[in-house]
């Protein structure tokens, strides 16, 4: 007797939104390190800067320190050398900065890239996936015990929509007291259906509590 009908299982259901997890992951990752790449692109001129800058101090600290050998006016000569070597190592300097400040821009706004999509992850499908694996669980283990069909039929009472409550027998629950044995078969079966696990064999009579 077919129980109800889905669309999919629920079991490829359970794969299929793991593997649409995993891939949301993946590309929330992906499109950090691509925006954080972008980003660091930002931080070329200040790379230029700094190198020129350097050069260019080292350079004229080397000239300076050439026109300060000559006699009587070298200290006076290497005067503007100095200062225009400070000045170039002050570019220098505003090219690190530069550089510092796209850095940290660039692993802000990939850190806040991957927070929402992460955190829907994290605090909204993993709970979820952990109560489905704990049910799931529970399920398996109560239909592996001589008294799991009883159980289980009661939990699909208790949990299962009522149209599909019906279809298995318009007085599914006075069934349930009577004990029916196909009714309560039937009802294990849409639990441990609902959760995605497979129907095991039902016990045999020797088995079946009373």
């Amino acid at each position: 007797m077919k129980i109800y009908a889905d669309r999919f299982p629920v079991a490829l259901r359970q794969v299929l939104t793991d593997l649409l997890v995993v891939a949301w992951v993946y590309g929330t990752i992906r499109g950090a390190l691509w925006l954080h790449d972008l980003v660091q692109r930002l931080a070329v001129p200040g790379q230029k800067l700094e190198g020129a800058g350097g050069g260019l101090a080292d350079n004229l600290a080397e000239a300076g320190g050439k026109v300060g050998r000559v006699p009587l006016v070298g200290d006076e000569l290497t005067a503007p050398f100095e200062r225009a070597a400070d000045a170039a190592r002050s570019l220098a300097e505003a090219g690190r900065d530069q550089q510092e400040l796209v850095d940290q821009l660039a692993l802000a706004l990939s850190v806040g890239m991957m927070i929402v999509p992460l955190g829907l992850v994290l605090f909204g499908w993993l709970p979820l996936r952990v109560r489905w694996m704990r049910r799931a669980g529970s399920a398996a283990t109560l239909a592996a015990a001589p008294a799991g069909q009883d159980l289980l039929a009661l939990r699909a009472l208790a949990n299962q929509p009522l149209r599909r409550l019906t279809r298995i027998n318009p007085d599914v629950a006075q069934a349930w007291r009577d004990g029916d044995e196909h009714t309560i078969t039937a009802l294990a079966t849409l639990e441990l259906r609902h959760l995605g696990l497979r129907t095991p064999t039902p016990p045999s009579p020797a088995t079946r509590p009373r």
